[in-house]
């Protein structure tokens, strides 16, 4: 099974005709594949990543940033410990943007992202991101007053947007591979999540009385999502939006589309100069020599 065509159906490069309502939530990639037999697919995948890595570590040339968006329960942290531990840790940083603080409100709404971004050779993983100020701030404009803004346009969410594109656009010509993955949850499925996070004792810290005030605002949520992937899906910094509700077909997903866009990249390990491999060459005898 080729899993780089299971990515590419998820994959938008130009949002000007899209809809969410055409990611069928509950899709599984279709009869050929289930539960059971997706894990042998999922460890092969992992497995290509980890390989990838070492290379793109050696190499130290490019880097990866993944951003993971997506509704409560949508599955963020799952696709972090079940697709992101095969990434040697000494290269990979994960990250997960909370509510903002002082500091960063004082800053620009890109400046606590710019911090956290990959070094070239690593691995950079955004559990929410920048995107939060395109999707929960238009959700609740009363957060902008906390951002001190001289103006608030009657534009900023397109100029915003302006903003976000060039910011990746520059990323992307500096060596650093951008994936967005927009996690897409039904709310029902969001609601049996939520019970069952209520029914599991070890699962309840996780539940907080906002995420049922903000289901309330669902619709508001899923018309921002849409129209932030329409404006900010590019060639060089696609979206993927993945169907959500199974969470096994949501891991492969993002897998897939990891691989398949790590092996475009065309990482090599570094060449060792002719010098060196004499030099290699002289102590590789003096070693045996030892014997």
């Amino acid at each position: 099974m080729d899993l780089t065509k299971i990515a590419s159906r998820f994959r938008i490069e130009k949002g000007d005709k899209f809809r969410l309502s055409q990611i069928d939530t509950n899709d599984s990639g279709g009869p050929s594949l289930d539960k059971d037999n997706s894990q042998a697919l999922l460890e092969g995948c992992l497995k290509r990543i980890g390989e990838l890595q070492d290379v793109l570590y050696a190499e130290s040339r490019h880097a990866v940033l993944a951003v993971l968006q997506g509704m409560d329960t949508a599955g963020k942290d799952g696709i972090i410990k079940h697709v992101l531990h095969a990434i040697n840790p000494q290269g990979c940083e994960v990250h997960a943007f909370k509510q903002p603080n002082a500091e960063e409100l004082d800053h620009t709404f890109l400046w606590r992202a710019q911090k956290r971004l990959p070094a070239r050779g690593h691995v950079g993983v955004f559990n929410r991101s920048y995107y939060e100020d395109v999707v929960v701030v238009r959700v609740h404009p009363e957060f902008l007053d906390k951002q001190n803004l001289p103006e608030v346009s009657k534009d900023i969410w397109q100029q915003r947007f302006e903003d976000i594109r060039g910011f990746e656009r520059h990323l992307v010509r500096n060596g650093t591979l951008v994936l967005k993955f927009f996690l897409h949850v039904s709310q029902e499925e969001q609601r049996k999540r939520l019970l069952a996070r209520l029914d599991d004792r070890d699962k309840r810290w996780k539940f907080s009385m906002g995420d049922i005030a903000e289901r309330a605002l669902w619709p508001k949520y899923m018309d921002a999502n849409e129209d932030t992937i329409c404006a900010t899906a590019t060639p060089e910094a696609p979206w993927y939006v993945v169907p959500a509700d199974r969470k096994w077909f949501a891991r492969l997903v993002v897998a897939s589309a990891m691989v398949g866009a790590m092996e475009g990249m065309s990482l090599q390990y570094p060449k060792v100069s002719s010098d060196a491999l004499k030099e290699m060459a002289k102590v590789r005898k003096a070693l045996e020599d030892q014997k």
